[in-house]
């Protein structure tokens, strides 16, 4: 199976982190981002990646080469201008093929099983989202019925909330959907599942991490020294 990384952004937030580098090539207890996810797609049985790349690109060219080193074939598609995620992907159409892939945005760390999403994949499903549990960015005070204060939870879990984790698998079907520029979450998404043909897959008991800002370089850090 083939998968695709979105690895184009400017990834101003993380500034100047990412003044001489792409956020995909942050590095995290000693390995850039990028590494870590080529090793988990890897060890999920992708051997082709495609690499989405745009600011900064030849840090990651350098760093990913062939894909040898990672047990995986590299390629490249170069955005001259910003695209969005969507357009990004629109501008992979050549590379991805005529089968099912994987998709990640390039700033999520993770190890939720990506087959469990190629699996999902019904006949009249065109792609599948993985969703995890959203992670309160603040503590949670559990009262009583009396307004009396039970406990504190220290930034939990919120199972009654899902969010997308920014990793999907995709018929290629999905490509005649995508704008030239725009978004996938904003574009595509909306519209397969008012048709019904999008799928969440949840994952409960798994890493996962957005990098998006110092604070989540600083946790990650720690999850992964």
């Amino acid at each position: 199976m083939k998968a695709a990384i979105l690895a184009g952004g400017f990834g101003k937030r993380l500034r100047p982190l990412t003044d001489d580098r792409p956020k995909p090539m942050i590095e995290i207890a000693g390995k850039p981002i990028l590494g870590w996810q080529i090793e988990w797609l890897s060890a999920h049985g992708v051997k082709e990646i495609v690499l989405c790349v745009g600011y900064r690109k030849d840090s990651i060219m350098e760093y990913v080469g062939s894909g040898a080193k990672f047990n995986v074939k590299a390629a490249y598609v170069v955005e001259e201008k910003p695209l969005g995620t969507g357009g990004a992907l629109k501008n992979a159409e050549e590379k991805l093929g005529n089968e099912p892939f994987i998709v990640t945005n390039g700033d999520v760390l993770t190890n939720l099983n990506t087959k469990l999403l190629a699996e999902s994949l019904k006949a009249k499903t065109l792609g599948s989202i993985a969703i995890v549990p959203l992670r309160s960015p603040f503590g949670v005070v559990d009262l009583d019925s009396n307004g009396g204060i039970l406990g504190f939870r220290e930034k939990p879990t919120l199972p009654e909330y899902w969010i997308n984790a920014g990793v999907y698998c995709l018929r290629p079907e999905v490509l005649n959907l995508l704008p030239k520029s725009g978004n996938i979450e904003q574009t595509a998404f909306p519209d397969l599942a008012r048709e019904g043909k999008l799928k969440a897959v949840k994952y409960f008991d798994v890493k996962w991490r957005s990098i998006d800002t110092y604070k989540d370089v600083e946790e990650a850090q720690k999850e992964y020294a």
